[in-house]
Order: structure tokens, then sequence, then C-alpha cells
């Protein structure tokens, strides 16, 4: 029996070739937003996997929506000039289809990198800006609490997602994935632990998913209907009174309705006072339940890292691609393995066909 893991998938209009798609992974490797050397050798690396799906790292759409000060952003015609380069390497040398994750930090951006500590960096100090979010309320004890954003400031955020969704959209990207996730700024005005507001963006669920709602639909309308769209959520907090799967569920029934092409299921990020049962699979569940009730298709994520694993998470029907990340940076070639195990074909570059073990002579291709 042929694999469901190298079987073709579709998520709306975007068409790949097999269930694999490398999750976006933050470099912090940028100069005010702009790729670097980093991004081409990182980028290309992973392009060269036979994955079925790339996405680019949480990509800021404002300055102050960076999570750090090296993140990569997409708010200015510069910043997209300087992007083409390392999208055209990639396309010259790889079928792998190519989707961005748009993103704004909210109240979790200015921080330093995880390398470094990941903490807050204050706006009175070297590198460091004011934050804004839903509400005044800041992540953790100690760090300066955001600015509550205004109507202008919900319209520039707002704008700023079309503009960066057009700019990816004239790169030639093949897709967009929102991030209503991990703590960040859709995801602030998701959960009511962070979303104290008393305006229509405020209070019931129907107002706290208004504003991610209103994002998703100004940059739906803004990219042609061929190019996939897409949102990656939390599906819970892991805190009591928190976001959680019920909510999930509505906010991806009205994702479904905008015409939202797939769902990216995650959890957590919101709050240091969660509690996460962490093993293989551990987000699974999440992405099964949102399958099973709203029909949309659906990346399943959360230390998956046995070729086996994903494909019985694929047969059982709980989730219909593997989105894979600290496994890819740790084995780039993770799909040429699992190919190798379920007895299947992945794309190579024809320059490291001669690198196929001979009990795997029918191993690669350039599909």
């Amino acid at each position: 029996m042929s694999s469901m893991l190298f079987s073709p998938v579709s998520l709306g209009p975007l068409q790949l070739s097999n269930r694999i798609a490398i999750a976006p992974m933050c470099q912090y490797s940028s100069v005010d937003g702009l790729p670097t050397d980093w991004h081409t050798i990182h980028l290309g690396s992973l392009a060269l996997s036979g994955a079925g799906l790339l996405i680019i790292e949480a990509t800021a759409v404002t300055p102050e929506g960076r999570i750090s000060p090296d993140d990569l952003g997409l708010w200015s015609q510069a910043h997209q000039e300087a992007l083409e380069p390392v999208i055209r390497a990639m396309r010259r040398h790889s079928p792998i289809k190519i989707a961005i994750q748009l993103a704004h930090a909210g109240r979790k951006a200015s921080t330093e990198v995880p390398w470094e500590g990941g903490a807050q960096i204050a706006p009175d100090r070297p590198r460091g800006w004011q934050t804004v979010a839903p509400s005044s309320l800041a992540h953790a004890d100690g760090e300066v609490p955001p600015l509550a954003l205004d109507d202008d400031g919900l319209a520039r955020v707002k704008q700023g997602f079309v503009d960066a969704a057009r700019r990816a959209h004239a790169l030639g990207l093949d897709g967009i994935e929102l991030h209503a996730a991990h703590g960040y700024l859709m995801h602030q005005f998701l959960s009511p632990l962070s979303n104290r507001r008393a305006d229509a963006y405020g209070g019931s669920l129907e107002n706290r998913m208004r504003f991610p709602l209103e994002v998703f639909d100004a940059v739906r309308a803004a990219v042609p209907q061929d190019m996939a769209v897409g949102v990656r959520i939390s599906a819970t907090d892991w805190v009591e009174g928190g976001w959680e799967i019920e909510q999930s569920l509505h906010f991806a029934r009205e994702l479904k309705a905008r015409g939202c092409d797939f769902i990216h299921v995650s959890t957590g990020g919101l709050s240091p006072q969660q509690k996460i049962p962490v093993g293989p699979g551990y987000q699974v569940e999440f992405a099964q339940r949102i399958k099973e009730e709203t029909g949309m298709p659906t990346i399943g994520v959360g230390l998956i890292t046995e070729a086996q694993h994903a494909e019985s998470i694929l047969q059982q029907g709980q989730a219909d691609l593997i989105g894979l990340a600290r496994a890819m940076l740790y084995d780039p070639r993770w799909p040429w393995h699992a190919a190798a195990q379920l007895g299947e074909q992945v794309f190579a570059p024809p320059q490291y066909w001669r690198s196929q073990p001979r009990e795997y002579k029918e191993l690669f291709g350039s599909k």
C-alpha cells in the first residue's frame, strides 16, 4: 500500500506533491528586517529537502511587529526586493511550494534573540521599542506594558498585513499563512487573558475574533484566489480561563466560511502560566478535532519526529499534512529518510542522486 505521507494533497488552490510541510521557524538573522546570506543558505537547504511545502519564518508586517530587532520583515518595497533573489534561487533548483507566514508580535515584540535569553528589550534601551497590543497588559511580570491599539493603530496593522500580502504575491509565493498563534498579536486578540477591551474588539468571543477575522478578510481580498491563504492558531492557551479548543472550533468555522484554505494547529505561547503536557504528537488531538468538526485542510504539528508516526497520524485521519520544525533543522533530509523507510520516491536535485544508498536505488526523482 502506498503511503499517505507521500501522496498529493491540496490546500485550496495549492497543489502539493506530498504531505510534509516545513513549519515556519524564526532565524533572528535579519538586518533591519532584510534577509541576509543566512536566509539564502538556510532556506536553500530546506528547499532541497523533498518536502511538499516550505513556509518561510514569521515575517513582520510593520517594524514594531518584529519579535526581535533581528526578525525578517516585509513592510516595504526594499524588503520585497531583498527577498526576491532568495526566492528565485529556491525556484531555480527545487519544485517545492513556498508560502510565507505574515506576523505581528504585539506585546511579545522587542525581545532579545533566544540565544541571548529572549528577554524583553525596554523601549528606552538600545534596539528596543514600545510594543502595542489589544490591551495594556504585559506578557510577563516585570515587562513594560504595551500600548493598547486605538482605531488608527488597528487600521495601520491591518494595512500592514494587506501590503505585505501583496508583496508576497508579487514575489510569486504560493501561499500566505497568517500568524494567529503562540501569543502574538492576533492570538492576543482572541484570548480573554490578553484582551480586556471594552469596545467592539473585546469581551464576547465574537468581539475577540473580530480583528483577526477582519485581517483575514482584508488579506484574502488583497491577493488572487489562486494564492492559498491559511491561518496558524494555538488551539489552547493551556491556562484555565484562557483560549481553548471550543473557541478554536468556532474561530475555524468562521475562517472556513470566509474562504480560508487551511488551518495550522499548534498550541500555547500566550502566557508564562501555561502548563503543557509535552510528548510525541501532543498537539495532534487538537488538529484532529478541527479537521473532523470543520472539514478544513489541517496541518498537525508537535514533536512528530518519526516517519511511521507521521504516517499513522495521516492514516488515522488526524491531520491532512504533517508540520515539521525542529526535526527539519536537526535533519534537513528528513523527507529523504522518511521516503526510504516507507518505500516511496522523493524529490532530490540530480546533483545529489549518486548519494542514495544501494538498497534505496529508486528513492530519488525529480518530481
